[in-house]
């Protein structure tokens, strides 16, 4: 199945660019500031939105988006927020949504409820980061459904048998993590990651995007050199709490200046 992420990485990779994919949590500083943070960066050349639904245990997560998405708890955020921001998104934006969510909450919310105000939202389907596929009948099952994305995780410890399954498992693109750990601006993005694309190729991977430790534009284009997409969070995060949304649109734009890929022709590579 053809999905609206999975066609707007099909366009970016036909023009001869990569994508930049944005990570921000729902209601921080405010509901509204994130909405209009979101609308933000989208409008500033961020293609597909990964919106982080806050969590009070987000073991993967690292002190950045941690301190963001409890302050989003504490200012009151709940579950059925979310699809009242994703509509309001949506409706002022091309840009796809992807909610990054633990499955604890859509679970207590009820896996097709979730997908169905999902779906009505206007939003483009999950990313699901401490769900496996062997574990996720029932949001396959519902993802089936409306036609939701579901994006599972590949990482560098992956043996080649899970490498497989998340390929075959995943709709949208396999998020490809560049490092062991939790989430955080680095200096430098892994040498593993490039081995870990290369690998999700061989498994005949569509989509393969990096995140994990991406913070300037020049790390988005190392990246894109070999990946589809280029995903940024803890960077943009830090910018919308210090500066507004005014700073993370910014920031946006600067990294969206990195998603022309400067290798346009190395063999093998997409």
């Amino acid at each position: 199945m053809v999905t609206g992420v999975s066609e707007t990485l099909r366009r970016k990779r036909e023009s001869g660019d990569g994508a930049l994919i944005g990570y921000l949590p729902l209601g921080f500083p405010t509901i509204d500031e994130s909405v209009d943070a979101a609308i933000g960066i989208a409008r500033s050349g961020v293609d597909v939105l990964e919106l982080g639904v806050p969590y009070s245990d987000p073991v993967m997560d690292g002190p950045v988006i941690q301190a963001a998405t409890q302050r989003a708890l504490l200012n009151g955020f709940r579950l059925f927020h979310i699809f009242e921001a994703v509509r309001r998104i949506t409706s002022e934006c091309d840009a796809n949504v992807l909610l990054m969510t633990y499955w604890n909450p859509v679970v207590q919310y009820g896996v097709e409820r979730f997908a169905d105000d999902l779906l009505d939202a206007g939003g483009s389907g999950l990313i699901t980061p401490d769900l496996i596929p062997d574990e996720a009948v029932d949001w396959i099952a519902a993802s089936e459904r409306t036609g939701l994305d579901r994006v599972f995780l590949a990482a560098p410890s992956s043996n080649d048998a899970r490498l497989a399954q998340a390929v075959e498992s995943s709709r949208g693109f396999v998020y490809t993590v560049s490092t062991m750990g939790i989430t955080g601006a680095r200096t430098d993005v892994d040498a593993a990651a490039r081995t870990l694309v290369s690998r999700l190729r061989d498994a005949g991977v569509e989509n393969a995007c990096v995140g994990l430790g991406i913070s300037t534009p020049e790390q988005v284009r190392e990246v894109l050199e070999y990946a589809d997409g280029a995903i940024v969070g803890s960077a943009l995060v830090k910018a919308l709490g210090d500066g507004g949304v005014d700073a993370v649109s910014a920031l946006a734009a600067q990294l969206a200046s990195g998603t022309t890929r400067t290798r346009k022709n190395l063999k093998g590579s997409w």
